[in-house]
């Protein structure tokens, strides 16, 4: 395409906005709502996550040895541990530190009542390793693996807490793709709108310009036009709202509230936004493209 026919294509793009201003001023409100939408739940889903990986990394597994287990049995369980690729982290406890962290949890401030067991370990067979996985939901198949190796008496685990971890994961996933797909839906057809009336408008322009021999893809140009410059700007707009907000509510949350501050460490704001921003920008700019064009698809067949 020509230096001249590609100005010409873009001013008549910008003007098929102005000359529906109603329309285009409607079709960028609803996809600024949906992209501003979209990176609400994106934000939340990503600090869920967040929290959710926090949370998983305090569930673990625990090994015990059989009573007589030899050294050389528990050095070779826990070469078997490392070797498994949904392990994050494992560290070997023995028997005398299980029982320090039994006192520190239990007894307090109560020095006297761990003083009353004198040098008697109450849990001199409760040496274990305790393993912290990448993944909870990967627990049951870990679980099955490590009973079944050679000196291993028991494996404890939180099946509940990972479950739950797990199926809340995949709830705030699915709810947050089920509202972004149905949005996207909403945004096209708005556009759809906004192209069709401009077609309308210009349809006796387009037919004459057809009859003297234009080219479809200079026909269909100014409408892509239309529909991307749509896009673009509905989603520039939400994302300095999104970015001056998501800042703010982090610094309101750290001030006001230091006890939830500590118990949950929001996402910072360029790791949301490193995402954010190209995939707003390409939402934007592809709804635009794919509405002008499914639009000129069915009424003018170019």
């Amino acid at each position: 395409m020509r230096l001249s026919s590609l100005s010409y294509n873009i001013r008549q793009g910008f003007k098929n906005i102005w000359r529906n201003k109603m329309f285009s001023i409607a079709s960028i409100a609803t996809m600024s709502a949906c992209i501003f939408l979209f990176g609400i739940f994106y934000a939340i889903t990503m600090n869920f996550g967040g929290m959710l990986r926090n949370a998983e990394k305090g569930v673990a597994v625990t090994v015990y040895f059989d009573n007589n287990a030899s050294q050389d049995e528990i050095d070779d369980i826990g070469t078997a541990i490392s070797k498994r690729s949904e392990v994050r982290s494992y560290k070997f406890v023995s028997a005398d530190e299980a029982w320090s962290e039994f006192q520190k949890s239990y007894f307090g401030n109560h020095k006297d009542a761990a003083d009353s067991f004198a040098d008697d370990n109450p849990l001199k067979d409760m040496a274990n390793y305790e393993i912290y996985l990448k993944d909870v939901s990967k627990q049951a198949s870990l679980v099955k693996y490590l009973e079944k190796l050679p000196g291993v008496r028991e494996v404890h685990q939180s099946a509940a807490t990972a479950r739950t971890l797990t199926d809340f994961n995949s709830l705030v996933r699915l709810i947050s793709i089920s509202i972004v797909v149905i949005l996207i839906a909403v945004a096209i057809f708005l556009i759809n709108n906004t192209v069709t009336v401009g077609i309308s408008v210009r349809k006796e322009e387009i037919g004459i310009m057809k009859l003297i021999g234009a080219k479809d893809s200079f026909v269909r140009a100014p409408f892509i036009v239309e529909g991307v410059t749509i896009g673009l700007i509905g989603s520039v707009i939400p994302l300095i709202i999104l970015y001056v907000m998501y800042g703010r509510i982090i610094k309101y949350v750290a001030d006001r509230f230091d006890a939830l501050s500590d118990m949950f460490a929001f996402t910072p704001v360029n790791s949301i936004f490193r995402v954010l921003i190209p995939v707003s920008l390409i939402l934007g700019v592809g709804i635009g493209y794919i509405g002008s064009r499914f639009t000129l698809k069915k009424h003018l067949h170019v």
